[in-house]
């Protein structure tokens, strides 16, 4: 039985969670059709590009994303604490990008006075708007929808482009997260769509090596701000360089299956993390596969079922094998 999404994020426990879209039928409508010879693979920009505008509207940050032939992965970061930080204004404004509003937004907007009755109708409209900027659901709801109608326009018919709402995962520790990145900066390479990280299309680790050339980091990505400390800054927490060596090294042993060759000198997140080498090949070549709800070590578990009051703990025997 599927669970309800408000029972699926807990902002409490993580603010990490990878979402996964899929094409009706799983066929190629976002790439080349096998059987037919046409390609849609431009509809593969058209999701980079409404994913990274959103990003900018939204309080969501991407950590991680791979636009597929027949689905999407993301990693987002829901930023609650600026949403709370942005005055009504700032709220409106943002919202109005997206959607024209209501009459009293846009009353607001032009500067016109609001009365009381008015303000007090506008105050909940805000609110509304406060809570959806901050909502995976509606981020996806938005990204999915425009993909669909401009998909449906040019192939001049009606019906469903994705088979049904996202799935989402919550990552509710270093580990998961480093794993779960991984998994979706790999998915090109799995596929045989790239031979390299820095080949791979449509792609966060693309974009971050891009960026890496010229000593930057991407700015419609969510930063990697260093190792954890005590004075942290918002942003992954990890080094930019060891994650793209991570990234390209197991890229490596999943192609030339090298299982047991990995050095784990040339891995210090995995090192710090405390994963295997072989718990490490196996969470980034079958990720979704392994677990099909929230993902962490049995302690984060624990918290993250207790605040949603949840009794079962899925995927906690495979937590332990490959977290612990």
């Amino acid at each position: 039985m599927a669970v309800a999404r408000k029972r699926q994020i807990s902002l409490v426990d993580t603010k990490y969670y990878h979402c996964i879209s899929r094409c009706v039928r799983r066929a190629f409508l976002c790439g080349e059709d096998r059987f037919t010879g046409k390609s849609y693979a431009h509809r593969r920009g058209w999701v980079e590009e409404k994913l990274l505008m959103l990003a900018k509207v939204f309080c969501i940050d991407v950590c991680a994303y791979a636009v597929m032939s027949n689905h999407t992965h993301l990693v987002l970061y829901v930023d609650d604490k600026k949403v709370n930080r942005l005055n009504d204004k700032a709220i409106v404004i943002r919202w109005h990008k997206l959607c024209k509003g209501t009459l009293l937004t846009q009353k607001y907007i032009q500067g016109e006075k609001l009365s009381k009755a008015e303000r007090i109708f506008f105050n909940q409209t805000v609110k509304q708007y406060r809570e959806r900027l901050s909502s995976i659901s509606w981020f996806m709801r938005l990204l999915n929808e425009d993909i669909a109608r401009r998909a449906n326009k040019e192939d001049k018919c009606t019906g469903r482009f994705w088979e049904g709402r996202f799935k989402s995962q919550a990552l509710l520790d270093e580990a998961a997260l480093a794993a779960c990145m991984a998994y979706v900066d790999l998915n090109p390479i799995r596929a045989k769509m790239a031979k390299t990280p820095e080949e791979s299309d449509h792609t966060s680790v693309q974009k971050r090596i891009d960026s890496a050339t010229i000593s930057k980091q991407p700015k419609q990505l969510l930063r990697f701000a260093g190792m954890p400390r005590q004075i942290m800054p918002k942003g992954l927490p990890f080094e930019l360089k060891s994650y793209l060596d991570l990234v390209d090294l197991t890229g490596r042993i999943m192609r030339e299956d090298k299982r047991g060759c990995i050095d784990n000198n040339h891995l210090p997140i995995l090192e710090r993390l405390n994963i295997s080498p072989e718990n490490w090949l196996k969470l980034t070549t079958q990720f979704t596969r392994v677990f099909h709800g929230a993902v962490g070590r049995p302690s984060s578990q624990v918290s993250y079922c207790e605040n949603l009051n949840r009794k079962r703990r899925a995927n906690i025997s495979n937590c332990e094998k490959l977290l612990a």
